[in-house]
């Protein structure tokens, strides 16, 4: 209830306020709405920006890497790959290699 009455009383959502208050939003409505969907358009612009920032960011770990010979795909025996490390332990653990066959297509990590 006091999320609802913050929103309602939000001097940056006046969007929601007045579409309560000339009845576009029904109170039933209103008592299920989350908070994604009473946050004004300002928010929720700035929450897709970040979520296209984080599926951009996902998206060029992936696909970016350093290419070597020195690794040897153990499908295929060609050493045509592509790494990338990352620290998915805690800082005093040695990082994570990630190795991508381009061949084969072959994926495998070592620590």
């Amino acid at each position: 209830v006091r999320s609802r009455v913050a929103n309602l009383r939000d001097a940056k959502n006046p969007t929601l306020r007045t579409n309560f208050l000339i009845g576009a939003i029904p109170a039933k409505r209103l008592a299920c709405m989350t908070a994604e969907e009473m946050a004004s358009d300002e928010i929720k612009q700035l929450r897709d920006r970040f979520k296209k920032e984080a599926i951009n960011d996902a998206q060029l770990a992936t696909v970016q890497g350093t290419k070597t010979d020195l690794l040897k795909c153990g499908k295929c025996k060609q050493r045509n790959c592509t790494y990338n490390q990352v620290q998915t332990r805690s800082a005093d653990e040695p990082m994570t290699t990630f190795v991508l066959c381009n061949n084969c297509g072959n994926r495998w990590k070592f620590c």
